[in-house]
């Protein structure tokens, strides 16, 4: 009989603590309330101590695997470029250490590093304001994702979507895969980040952050604050072949995602041959109508306009001719971009000396706090 009690205890002391545990931040003002999912509400409710707009320190990182796509660029690379100029201290990581929880080729995974530094500054990342770095160049990444990593149990991790969904598409995942979470809390913790943007798929892995600096600062004394997440507004950029899924990468239908160096004619005839229906007249329903209602979210945030006036616009054009619009406006958007993209491309000196400078910077940053929790660990 002492094993079920036991066990019962433990269920006890765990209910105890989930009521005690302090709610997780979540910076509403970059977010409006209904793009909220009601999971994200309850999970992340916005504290009486966040900082106000313009203050604080801003992290997020990029893995350096293939050409970012219309959804990537959408959802996460314009909002960074919009922090730069609100936030007095901003940091943009390559991070080739999380890539490598997937086989990678040496001599392209060093290529793809220039070639995402070279996207993340045609798109706007302005290393005089920001600190744009490539992650495995900073080893306190790794020594401080070691010591959080021995803060962290097992079952927390086992439990977050990163875990869960690639373990079970490779029927077994690696030591770095499970643990790749708390790398990213390191991340964050390493330079007192006390902003992140994520997409709300991401909110489970920025709580293991905030744990992991709420679990710290009590048994080694305050040092880290807790991040609050800063949630982009736009929505989610869907695959032009299955508007069920997000637009992605590694979507084995070539005419399923637009990437950002995409030439004109590739992007028109994506666009073309994206799914709709048979209804002719543009309208926006994501739940009747997503495939149609996709086109629309990338025609409202391409032009910068709201989803009534893109829908607006498309008053007396059937599905056929407002792919036309789309196309022309997704082509005005990005074509910049691929030119200077391929500029930058051509220079890879200078884009080694951009990540030397931000590596420099960051380690200005890191080395102390690393120092002091080296000391706050009884290591010195």
């Amino acid at each position: 009989m002492a094993l079920p009690v036991r066990t019962n205890f433990k269920h006890l002391l765990r209910f105890i603590h989930q009521l005690n545990s302090p709610k997780r931040g979540l910076c509403s003002g970059a977010c409006p309330e209904k793009r909220v999912s009601a999971a994200v509400k309850r999970r992340a409710v916005q504290t009486s101590l966040q900082e106000p707009p313009g203050s604080g320190r801003v992290f997020s990182g990029i893995q350096p695997t293939g050409v970012p796509h219309l959804g990537n660029y959408l959802g996460a690379l314009e909002n960074w470029v919009a922090l730069q100029n609100q936030y007095p201290s901003v940091l943009y990581s390559i991070v080739d250490l999380h890539s490598i929880t997937q086989p990678q080729d040496p001599t392209q995974l060093r290529s793809s590093i220039l070639d995402m530094a070279a996207s993340l500054l045609a798109c706007g990342i302005n290393p005089e304001k920001t600190i744009l770095f490539q992650q495995s160049q900073v080893s306190e990444h790794a020594e401080l994702s070691w010591i959080l990593g021995c803060l962290t149990s097992m079952p927390r991790l086992r439990h977050l979507p990163q875990w869960k969904i690639k373990s079970k598409l490779k029927n077994e995942g690696s030591v770095g895969l499970y643990t790749y979470p708390v790398l990213q809390a390191a991340d964050i913790l390493l330079y007192k980040s006390t902003h992140v943007p994520v997409g709300e798929d991401q909110v489970q892995h920025l709580e293991l952050a905030q744990d992991l600096a709420r679990i710290f600062n009590n048994r080694f004394g305050d040092l880290f604050p807790e991040p609050c997440a800063l949630l982009s507004s736009t929505r989610k950029v869907k695959s032009l072949r299955d508007p069920s899924a997000k637009m992605s990468k590694s979507d084995p239908q070539a005419m399923a995602t637009i990437t950002i160096t995409d030439l004109p004619d590739d992007i028109a005839l994506k666009i073309r041959r994206s799914v709709t229906d048979f209804t002719s007249e543009v309208t926006f329903d994501p739940e009747t109508r997503p495939g149609v209602s996709n086109l629309v979210t990338i025609h409202a945030a391409m032009a910068m306009i709201s989803v009534e006036e893109a829908v607006s616009q498309a008053t007396g054009l059937d599905t056929g001719a407002y792919k036309k619009l789309v196309t022309e406006v997704v082509i005005q958007r990005l074509t910049p971009i691929r030119e200077e993209i391929e500029r930058l491309g051509s220079d890879r000196a200078h884009l080694e000396g951009v990540l030397a400078q931000g590596t420099r910077r960051a380690r200005e940053l890191a080395a102390p706090v690393l120092r002091e929790v080296r000391h706050r660990v009884g290591f010195c």
